[in-house]
């Protein structure tokens, strides 16, 4: 006992220490917390004894996670982009698959071991991507959307894949049979008590909050015990759990509560990832390492955008997502070990993975902390993958002389009641939007509108900016507010800008630029809610009114987010 107190007091207390520095160096946490586990591990001091422990707690780290995003997840929004996940997912797994096996078979490789380097760069890592998406507040963005489906398809195929390594000489139609409709099975009691059991359940157990985040918990586990029961692993069941909370009215409640425990085994799982790295007998895998990099980090982005643009997703989405993927999977870990254990791999190739993961995992923290600007940085070279759709040509409701004065960047969020006003006004405005489900919806309510990305020369050039006398912009990406501002100042002097950013310095760069005015969401949130309790202090049912008004525009709104 004492010394299992004694491991995860010395993984928490280094993960805390080199988070505070990278706090103070403005680095991510994820590629630190690694670190820990490499100063306190075996290639380090040496301090940590007993790896299976923490391996245990790191895998419930990843059972937390994906039952926070379970709960988080309305499965409506996965529907509108229902067939990029599925048949985009199986194209993306195939064809690295395929990719592996060449490179494994020219690396001089058994089919085997070339079997399973296939699988290991196969699949992206659903604790890493929905951590750092999660940190950025992207999870309900369209690529974060389209991003949270495809992890979540290689899932189920690395459970698939994992179920099958026993057969993997011998291959079983009747294993692989079994082993979906053990999957349905699963996603259908997840279905049927989330529809009839659960809702009397959590209505009981509400009255006692403390009773709520047990039922929660209990939920959590009971799903993962019968996931691991029929196969499967401990995460994919704690997600289907939060899955069947989902659409009760205390599932934001209950996230809120297990999201500590959530982030405590989770920087465990980050740490232990650290902790498994060996360097013993490696010197003849240095060549195959550095090109497993390299196809992880540039050609898996590179084929996941080229599939995008394919389903007719601008280029900012398709990079969004692509870098985004750009690691292994904690199954990829999971399925070498297995491997190992089953004699089909060596012990070099385990150590190679692990290391190979600490590698694309830490770049990726990267990628994705600097997407936007990485994203402008490359905008140019992306333009050709737009030429492989047609999907989204038409996707514009916009004349062929168009006469709007108001140009607006941005629909959803801010951008709904901003054009709520404007045509109440009676103003003519034109609405710029990458997200095709909103600009399919404008569209049909005849909105002036056009499907693209405000740092693509060919859109700036369809804007007309010479004519307008106002240009407003909801998205907060700084580097786009800026090209912004000087591509208008350019084209007309007179015209106001107003433009957005998350925080004050970025908005005092922002005025210094040229803006007009800088929206401040949280700033200007918690304006317009000081100006609504002075208008309902003194009339209750001034209040009620309020909340009628705002749960029917709430209603109406019900779109993605960008």
């Amino acid at each position: 006992m004492n010394e299992i107190f004694f491991d995860i007091g010395m993984m928490i207390i280094f993960a805390t220490i080199l988070g505070y520095i990278g706090r103070l160096l403005k680095q991510p946490l994820i590629p630190l917390y690694i670190l820990a586990g490499l100063i306190i591990g075996p290639i380090g001091f040496g301090w940590i004894t007993d790896s299976e422990i923490i391996s245990t707690l790191s895998e419930i780290g990843v059972a937390f996670l994906l039952f926070v995003v379970g709960l988080e997840l309305e499965i409506k929004k996965l529907k509108d982009i229902g067939n990029v996940i599925i048949v985009g997912s199986i194209i993306q797994i195939v064809s690295m698959f395929l990719i592996g096996l060449i490179v494994g078979g020219w690396l001089g490789l058994t089919g085997t071991e070339s079997i399973y380097i296939g699988l290991i760069i196969s699949f992206s890592s659903t604790m890493v991507v929905i951590k750092l998406l999660s940190d950025k507040n992207e999870l309900d963005t369209l690529h974060g959307r389209i991003i949270i489906g495809i992890l979540l398809m290689q899932d189920v195929f690395a459970i698939l894949a994992l179920s099958s390594l026993q057969t993997i000489n011998n291959f079983s139609s009747v294993f692989l049979l079994t082993a979906i409709l053990k999957a349905i099975g699963l996603i259908l009691i997840a279905y049927f008590s989330g529809q009839y059991i659960f809702p009397k359940l959590i209505k009981i157990s509400a009255r006692s909050q403390e009773i709520l985040f047990l039922t929660a918990i209990t939920i959590c586990f009971s799903f993962g015990i019968i996931s691991v029961l029929i196969g499967f692993s401990v995460a994919i069941g704690a997600f289907l759990g939060g899955v069947a909370l989902a659409n009760l009215p205390y599932n934001l409640e209950i996230a809120s509560k297990v999201r500590t425990l959530r982030d405590f085994f989770s920087t465990i799982f980050f740490v232990s990832l650290g902790m498994k790295l060996v360097l013993n007998n490696l010197s003849s895998w240095i060549i195959p390492l550095i090109i497993l990099t390299i196809i992880i980090i540039i050609l898996k982005p590179l084929l996941t955008t080229i599939i995008l643009s394919f389903f007719g997703y601008k280029r900012k989405t398709s990079f969004m997502t692509s870098i985004s993927l750009a690691q292994i999977s904690e199954f990829s870990f999971i399925i070498v070990a297995q491997g190992a254990i089953l004699g089909h791999i060596s012990s070099e190739l385990l150590s190679v993975t692990t290391i190979l993961g600490i590698i694309t995992i830490s770049i990726t923290t990267y990628f994705i902390k600097f997407d936007n600007q990485i994203y402008h940085a490359s905008n140019k070279y992306l333009k050709p993958f737009e030429s492989l759709s047609k999907v989204n040509k038409k996707l514009a409701h916009i004349e062929e002389k168009p006469t709007h004065k108001i140009l607006m960047i941005g629909f959803d969020r801010m951008g709904y009641t901003i054009a709520k006003s404007l045509r109440k006004m009676k103003k003519d405005f034109l609405v710029v939007d990458f997200n095709p489900d909103i600009i399919k919806k404008l569209i049909s309510k005849k909105q002036p509108c056009l499907y693209g990305d405000i740092s693509d020369v060919d859109i700036m050039k369809m804007l007309r900016l010479e004519q307008v006398e106002m240009v407003i912009s909801t998205i907060p990406d700084p580097i786009a507010a800026r090209l912004l501002i000087k591509k208008v100042k350019e084209k007309n002097k007179e015209a106001k800008i107003i433009v957005s950013a998350l925080e004050i310095e970025e908005a005092l760069k922002l005025y210094k630029e040229g803006a007009d005015y800088v929206i401040i969401p949280h700033l200007l949130g918690g304006h317009q809610v000081g100006i609504m309790l002075e208008d309902v202090s003194d009339d209750i049912e001034k209040l009620i009114e309020t909340k009628v008004t705002h749960l029917k525009e709430l209603r109406e709104r019900r779109t993605p987010r960008r």
